[in-house]
C-alpha cells in the first residue's frame, strides 16, 4: 500500500482538503485499496483543533465530509511510516528538510498538475473555492502519477 502524506502549516486548512479530496477520488476510482492518505501541519500551535469551519464549508460545497478530523503535527518518525509527503507550499518543503534532514519523498502538489506556483493560503487569502480548486487539480495529477507508477511495476 502507498501512503501518502498531505502537509502544510497548521493543518487546518489546506493539507485536510487534500486529504479528503484525495480519499474521494481514491474511493471512487476504486484505488483505496492500495493508497492511504492522511494530512499533518510543520507547526503544533493548531493541534488538536478540528479542520477551519470555511474549509470544512468547502469540502461540504462538494460532498465531502470531515468529521471527526483533528490537526495534527508532522514528525520526524512520519518519514519512516509514509511513501510520499505532498506538501502545499515551498515553506512547507523547507520545514520538512529541516525535520527530516532530506528532501527525499517530498513534492510540491501543484507540481503534479505541471504548475511551480504553492496552493494560496486560505487562511490568509480568504478564497476557500480557489484554494479547493488548486487542490483538487494536483490531486487529479498526483492521482494519475500513482495509477501510472502501479501500472509500471
Amino acid at each position: 500500500m502507498t501512503r501518502v502524506m498531505f502537509v502544510c502549516l497548521g493543518n487546518i486548512c489546506r493539507s485536510p482538503m487534500a486529504e479528503f479530496i484525495f480519499r474521494k477520488m481514491l474511493k471512487d476510482t476504486g484505488m483505496d485499496a492500495l493508497i492511504y492518505a492522511e494530512s499533518a501541519g510543520t507547526s503544533g500551535e493548531e493541534a488538536g483543533n478540528p479542520v477551519y469551519p470555511p474549509a470544512a464549508a468547502e469540502l461540504k460545497k462538494h460532498g465531502i465530509f470531515c468529521a471527526g478530523k483533528r490537526a495534527r503535527r508532522l514528525q520526524k518518525s512520519d518519514f519512516s511510516a509514509y511513501d510520499l509527503f505532498v506538501c502545499m507550499d515551498k515553506g512547507n518543503l523547507r520545514a520538512m528538510s529541516r525535520l527530516f534532514g532530506t528532501d527525499e519523498k517530498q513534492f510540491l502538489l501543484l507540481s503534479f498538475a505541471d504548475r511551480a506556483d504553492d496552493v494560496a493560503d486560505p487562511w490568509y487569502t480568504r478564497d476557500f473555492s480557489e484554494a479547493y480548486r488548486d487542490i483538487e487539480e494536483g490531486c487529479r495529477g498526483l492521482l494519475a502519477y500513482l495509477q501510472e507508477k502501479a501500472d509500471g511495476e
